[in-house]
């Protein structure tokens, strides 16, 4: 019997090490009233219109910070067709994302709504350990450095995983404007979720060009014409490894296809076909480029125009960002061409803030990058263009959202708003206009599990609850987040957090897991930020 002890132990062991980690309570569950109230909305008529409405277009940058172009002080790339739709409409000066990554500030912009109210606050994802042990082994031997893995091993079901992503309850602007009679169209990430129901072609999209991931090669990194840049963490082994497949495959409206042309070039390309087909009738072009987010990738071309640059990391990130300026100038050279310019709005957003973990680019003088709550993650390059509604050149200086974006064209469109939910942005018109004193927004929320922010009347507050942090800035004195008044002023920091507390309320918790941590360390120690 004694001989049998150790083997008993290894056997439950292994069972411990091996046995599934999917968790029931993680279940996915639609939200019945909201679809009830979506299907409403839609069995409507569109709105009748006398004459023609604006065209839309929205262009969306990927970890692109603000001094990673011109107009914002940027020193080290021109990117003068980017530039021109501030120069010719509006720069807003304290242009906010809602989350300072990828799928859940994509998710706020095309609802208009918090993320939060519907559960995607953290990254979708299609991959978590699957036992003990794999989380182990990733844990202990390969998520280094500043990523680490979550400290208690969730796993959702497969099921589950699949219905990660916009729920089919939540309203999106491609969704009103099809309703509307805009054609509609994609090119580029989606990156909010997976599965059938989640997908462009589900979402409002007459066509889609791009890929489903929040990443793809730009490009056949064996190409002689293509530049690699690869970077050591852990994060990037599998984007280098993901390549093209799967969900990072290209897809035109649902067939995966191969293109071997400069993805960004190839989006810009799509984008001015879509529009001659379409330029005698209204329609809502949506181009989140993936430019320059990681893999690192450049033609040579492009990379040959930063030769004086001796860091190659530095060099193929400032020949992405060339890129999508002559991209971004092809679209509004299209517009131009067509006679469409002054019948067409136009945004240019980026989704978060640069990414100061590739070392290609550090948002000075903001604090912290892409990930963080600080002004580095969340604070972006964001204009506006619409001739003859809103002044050529003008710099607004009021805190706004990229959830404006959706009530503003929703606005300018003259489409019915659905009332069977809550709105969070506002339309900018009047604000920049001047048809009212008061500011678009008093205070702003963010919110990734135990990482938190708000800003609110000039202060902002920073909480880590997993670190058990929390700061205090004053920005107008303080932007660059460095002098921390948390102790100097408690009456504030309560005032806020009440108000938080006031805010939070109306959100609903996480509807998935993350998989890890990002820790961002400066002068003051380290914070967690989940992923």
């Amino acid at each position: 019997m004694k001989k049998l002890v150790p083997v008993l132990i290894l056997l439950a062991l292994a069972g411990w090490l091996l046995w599934p980690l999917s968790s029931p309570e993680l279940h996915i569950v639609d939200d019945p009233q909201k679809m009830s109230g979506k299907q409403r909305y839609f069995a409507s008529p569109p709105a009748q219109r006398s004459e023609r409405p604006p065209n839309v277009v929205l262009l969306v940058a990927d970890d692109l910070g603000k001094t990673d172009i011109s107009l914002y002080g940027g020193q080290h790339v021109a990117t003068p067709r980017i530039d021109s739709i501030g120069l010719d409409g509006v720069t807003f000066e304290q242009g906010y994302i809602t989350s300072p990554v990828c799928s859940p500030s994509r998710a706020a912009l095309m609802t208009g709504r918090y993320q939060q109210r519907f559960g995607f606050e953290i990254l979708v994802h299609d991959r978590y350990p699957q036992n003990r042990l794999e989380w182990l082994v990733f844990k202990w031997f390969i998520a280094r450095g500043d990523f680490q893995l979550a400290d208690r091993p969730l796993s959702p079901s497969a099921d589950d995983i699949i219905l990660q992503g916009l729920p089919p309850s939540e309203i999106t602007l491609a969704e009103i404007l099809q309703h509307e009679g805009y054609a509609t169209a994609i090119m580029g990430k989606w990156h909010l979720g997976f599965g059938e129901r989640s997908l462009p072609l589900q979402r409002g999209f007459d066509y889609h060009y791009g890929f489903y991931d929040g990443y793809s090669f730009y490009a056949d990194p064996k190409s002689a014409d293509i530049v690699n840049y690869r970077h050591d963490d852990f994060t990037e082994r599998f984007i280098w490894d993901n390549g093209r497949e799967g969900n990072c495959a290209l897809h035109r409206n649902g067939e995966v296809i191969e293109d071997d042309e400069y993805l960004t070039t190839r989006l810009a390309e799509e984008s001015v076909a879509f529009i001659e087909m379409h330029k005698s009738h209204p329609f809502f072009l949506y181009v989140p480029f993936s430019a320059p987010h990681t893999p690192f990738q450049a033609t040579r071309t492009y990379y040959d125009r930063f030769a004086a640059e001796p860091d190659a990391n530095k060099r193929v990130y400032y020949a992405m960002i060339a890129a999508l300026d002559d991209a971004v100038g092809e679209i509004l050279d299209a517009l131009a061409r067509n006679g469409l310019a002054d019948d067409t709005l136009v945004y240019f957003v980026s989704d978060n803030g640069g990414a100061t973990y590739t070392r290609a680019t550090d948002n000075a003088p903001l604090r912290g990058g892409k990930l963080t709550n600080f002004e580095g993650g969340i604070n972006v390059p964001f204009m506006l263009r619409y001739p003859g509604h809103v002044e050529k050149g003008t710099l607004f200086a009021a805190p706004v959202s990229s959830l404006d974006i959706f009530a503003t064209t929703i606005a300018a469109t003259r489409a019915p708003l659905p009332t069977d939910r809550v709105f969070d942005g506002v339309d900018l018109l009047p604000f920049l206009r001047g048809e009212t004193g008061e500011q678009p927004h008093r205070e702003l929320f963010w919110r990734e599990m135990y990482a938190r922010a708000m800003r609110k009347d000039g202060f902002k507050l920073v909480q880590d609850d997993r670190a058990g942090k929390l700061a205090l800035f004053d920005m107008t004195a303080d932007p660059s987040e460095h002098h921390d008044l948390a102790k100097e002023r408690p009456d504030i920091v309560q005032a806020l957090e009440a108000d938080f507390a006031i805010w939070e309320r109306e959100m609903q918790s996480p509807a998935w897991p993350s998989v890890g941590n990002y820790v961002h360390r400066d002068g003051d120690g380290e914070w967690f930020f989940p992923l």
